[in-house]
């Protein structure tokens, strides 16, 4: 089966505290956004890579991916409003029956292994969502803001990409109109209809969004390459 890795580069970056926005700050000798498109060419030899981002950045990319010497299928789509339309605009390029990996470019720690699983598990069921569990507890406010409750964290998970589905039902799910209940990829498939299947993700799976995820991604990334 074709396979297709969305990897979704389109964030302003404004936590991070830089201007150059996150997933262009150097790591470890590449772009973050490398490291994560790295991942998906040595976990299958024969992907097709879209990457969507800002307008303003494309031509950028395309000078790092030349500079650093790609030569996989590799295509630079222009990003749109929100995560939906950018994933949107990335499905536009599915053409054929196909493996559909979404994954956030800023996840730039994710293995060639997490990427199989989630490809094998999708084949089989339709969809392949990786998740780790919560460690920490967790409490919710009361109606009146005042109190609190606990809510048992035994099947809470915490949600990481690369979301993972048969093309056959994130293409039509991508028909829906936008809607702000959409915070992933899996919640829109879901809102089709289609039913989710969790998968094993990786605790070091983690998404840069402060300036402390970047010295932990630089300390692992040379552990990696050692």
């Amino acid at each position: 089966m074709k396979k297709t890795a969305i990897i979704v580069a389109g964030g302003s970056g404004v936590r991070m505290g830089q201007e150059l926005p996150k997933q262009f700050i150097t790591l470890h000798g590449k772009p973050i956004l490398l490291h994560a498109l790295d991942a998906f060419l040595h976990a299958y030899d024969d992907i097709h890579v879209v990457l969507v981002l800002p307008k303003d950045y494309i031509s950028l990319v395309g000078s790092m991916i030349e500079n650093h010497g790609y030569n996989a299928n590799i295509m630079l789509v222009e990003g749109g409003d929100t995560r939906f339309h950018s994933v949107r605009n990335g499905l536009k390029h599915v053409v054929e029956e196909s493996l559909v990996f979404v994954h956030d470019a800023v996840r730039c720690l994710v293995t060639p292994e997490l990427i199989k699983r989630c490809g094998i598990d999708a084949q089989k069921h339709g969809t392949a969502i990786p998740v780790v569990p919560v460690r920490d507890s967790i409490r919710k406010k009361t109606a009146d803001g005042i109190g609190s409750q606990v809510i048992p964290r035994d099947n809470l998970f915490i949600v990481q990409t690369p979301q993972t589905f048969l093309s056959q039902h994130i293409l039509p799910a991508f028909d829906l109109p936008y809607s702000n209940t959409f915070t992933d990829e899996a919640t829109v498939v879901e809102t089709f209809g289609i039913p989710v299947h969790l998968v094993d993700g990786d605790e070091k799976n983690i998404k840069i969004t402060f300036p402390e995820d970047l010295a932990f991604a630089e300390w692992r990334l040379g552990v990696i390459n050692r």
